[in-house]
């Protein structure tokens, strides 16, 4: 029996020239640390951020579309906190029911792509 495989990262698209904003909404608004890319592909441009035993990658593609369904949910302490500095700085946030008992909601990132936030 093979062991369950765990997430070493998830990667979400960005269009060409959009780090300082990624930067701001994940790095400044939502608290990731970022991390240095490898050498070998900090030219393809994007970001990395530290999740707790993953990362969370925003790679660059050319011909980018926003994903609106498809989506990463990250747990987080401090949800309101969180939901209310991102709703200061004007972005969209959609509460939905709680699931398996979290507060949750839903923003988009500065690209348009859906983010869920749950609760701790």
């Amino acid at each position: 029996m093979t062991a369950l495989p765990a997430i070493d990262h998830v990667q979400i698209a960005m269009p060409i020239g959009g780090e300082a904003e990624a930067r701001r909404f994940f790095g400044d608004l939502v608290g990731l640390l970022e991390l240095p890319k490898p050498a070998e592909l900090a030219a393809r441009g994007g970001c990395w951020f530290e999740l707790a035993g993953a990362q969370l990658h925003l790679g660059v593609e050319a011909d980018f579309r926003p994903a609106r369904k498809a989506h990463v949910a990250l747990r987080i302490a401090g949800y309101e906190p969180l939901r209310e500095r991102l709703a200061i700085a004007g972005c969209s946030v959609q509460d939905d029911e709680p699931l398996n008992g979290h507060a949750r909601f839903f923003t988009a990132d500065p690209f348009g792509n859906r983010i869920e936030f749950t609760a701790a």
